[in-house]
């Protein structure tokens, strides 16, 4: 039976339309995935649920006395208490109990009349009985759990909120909420900062969990996991499809030919999606019938993906790269290590890439990941070891041109005027930014009145754009909706150069990588080896 019933709803703000006539109902427990391009009105659904927004038309039902959590990417728990004492308040009637128990204990200890001896055990049972139903006895286990699957150390969990990185307030929220475990959840990014340790854990919590939940998530993997249907908002309109992602990519290419869409190229990014997702499944497939004892499986993987003809798509990425010099060396780095003071982070890392190589590194939360970016940047020395770059290598890091985007200038003009944009044709160019979700019209907008995911894109078409052979990328897929992340990795697969990123998405590893360095805790090194993320597991999981 549905808890939230949204009937024929439309929202405004000013002129702009952005939810018409939107019919939506969530079940007791149902877990569904919340998918739309950056802009499209996921959080404004969001914020009529809560009621922090109303309707123009048409009516919201919610079922009374139900209890809500709210986790926004960008919201960040601000407060003078430790993270680990603000959990432990969540708990107040748990210790009410406790030291209820605790003096009843004392009373029957002291006790000598036999009418009042059996008034206190009939108070006693009946406070364990309510501690049961809390589950009370279990409380610190809970806490204790929550934080270290969100990769709180001893020190994090002690120090004020308000002294936290902002992506550890964001994580510090997330404890919260999954602590409070209201009745109806709504997830906004909740993968973003989490490891992929961190990220299965939460798959896991959100499936175990009675709540209704509705999340909205880049990580294809995530969504797969935990939802049982898909919600998408597209053209101000809600359309839905029955099961996880992969189920709403293969619908939705069905149905992609009744729906008038934006851009002609998404139907291509839906057919190489499906093809990846296709790979996926006959890799499974194959992983559970065959054993990795020697080098014949990695070949029959290797096998899977075969390069077919370019779609249209591909054809307007790569027709902008002829003649583009990429050395055949980019990199050698030997055996380099950091450290901050005494604490050494990584070492003897080795590792050497070519022209055409996509490198991702992969491990958990704090094992040095963007560490090791910043040595390859130059923003900081490694405390031992050499980085070698080729000759004629030139580097652009993504990050850093995100930071430095004008926010003064226009779409169009900030990305023609960069790089080898500069001497291409405005046309050809244009035609390529408009791949990355942006029309006709918004190529005119100023880059300060862009959301967070369409400032990632613009730096990214730059990066693409700038002349540079070797693109570095840190956790790129951060605050992007799933079509933009598809138009990354169809543009990055056809960069004729060499990328190397940090990513916790593993399907956009997957289908991005050809090499990756893994880290291994035992010797807090990083493990280099040739191949995407699924041929690793193969041969050593």
């Amino acid at each position: 039976m549905s808890i939230i019933r949204i009937n024929s709803v439309t929202k405004r703000y000013g002129n702009k339309t952005v939810l018409h006539n939107i019919f939506f109902k969530a079940d007791k427990s149902e877990k569904i995935g919340l998918v739309g391009k950056n802009g499209s009105g996921k959080t404004t659904l969001f914020k009529l649920i809560l009621g922090k927004e109303q309707p123009d038309s048409g009516t919201i039902e919610i079922d009374e006395g139900l209890s809500f959590g709210y986790f926004s990417q960008f919201s960040e728990l601000d407060d003078d208490e430790c993270i680990l004492d603000i959990l432990d308040t969540e708990f107040s009637r748990v210790h009410e109990l406790e030291n209820e128990l605790n003096k009843i204990g004392v009373e029957i200890t002291e006790c000598k009349n036999d009418n009042e001896m059996k008034h206190l055990v009939n108070s006693q049972m009946k406070l364990f009985v309510e501690m049961d139903k809390l589950d009370g006895w279990n409380y610190k286990y809970k806490i204790s759990t929550v934080l270290s699957k969100l990769n709180f150390s001893e020190n994090h969990q002690l120090l004020p909120v308000s002294q936290l990185s902002g992506g550890w307030r964001n994580r510090a929220s997330l404890a919260l909420l999954l602590i409070k475990e209201p009745d109806v959840i709504l997830l906004d990014e909740p993968t973003n900062f989490l490891d992929t340790e961190g990220v299965s854990w939460l798959a896991d919590w959100i499936k175990k969990s009675s709540a209704t939940v509705i999340a909205v998530s880049h990580d294809r993997c995530f969504l797969d996991a935990v939802t049982s249907r898909t919600v998408e908002i597209e053209n101000n309109r809600l359309y839905e499809y029955n099961g996880g992602y992969s189920e709403y990519i293969k619908q939705k290419k069905l149905k992609s030919r009744e729906i008038e869409r934006e851009f002609i190229y998404e139907e291509e990014l839906l057919v190489m999606e499906e093809n990846e997702i296709k790979n996926r499944a006959e890799l499974q497939k194959l992983l559970k019938s065959s054993k990795n004892s020697d080098g014949r499986l990695e070949k029959k993987i290797a096998g899977i993906s075969k390069k077919i003809t370019p779609l249209p798509t591909e054809t307007v990425i790569t027709s902008l790269y002829q003649g583009k010099y990429v050395p055949n060396k980019i990199v050698n780095a030997e055996n380099i290590s950091a450290q901050y003071g005494d604490k050494r982070i990584f070492g003897n890392v080795s590792f050497e890439l070519f022209g055409g190589e996509r490198m991702a590194i992969i491990g958990r939360n704090g094992c040095g990941k963007s560490t090791l970016i910043k040595t390859l940047t130059g923003e900081i020395n490694p405390s031992a070891g050499k980085i070698t770059w080729g000759s004629g290598t030139k580097m652009i890091y993504f990050n850093e041109v995100l930071d430095e985007l004008d926010g003064n200038d226009k779409v169009s003009h900030n990305i023609n005027v960069f790089g080898d944009a500069f001497s291409a044709q405005r046309k050809k160019v244009n035609k390529f930014i408009q791949l990355f979700g942006f029309s006709e019209y918004t190529l005119t907008d100023r880059i300060a009145n862009l959301s967070g995911g369409q400032k990632a894109r613009v730096a990214l078409a730059k990066c693409l754009l700038s002349g540079c052979n070797t693109i570095i990328l840190d956790e790129p897929t951060n605050h992007l909706d799933i079509m933009s992340i598809q138009s990354m990795e169809c543009a990055l697969i056809n960069f004729p150069g060499t990328v190397i990123f940090v990513s916790h998405d593993t399907f956009f590893i997957d289908k991005t990588a050809t090499r990756i360095l893994v880290y291994q805790d035992e010797y807090r090194t990083f493990e280099n080896y040739a191949g995407n993320l699924s041929m690793y597991n193969a041969r050593y999981l």
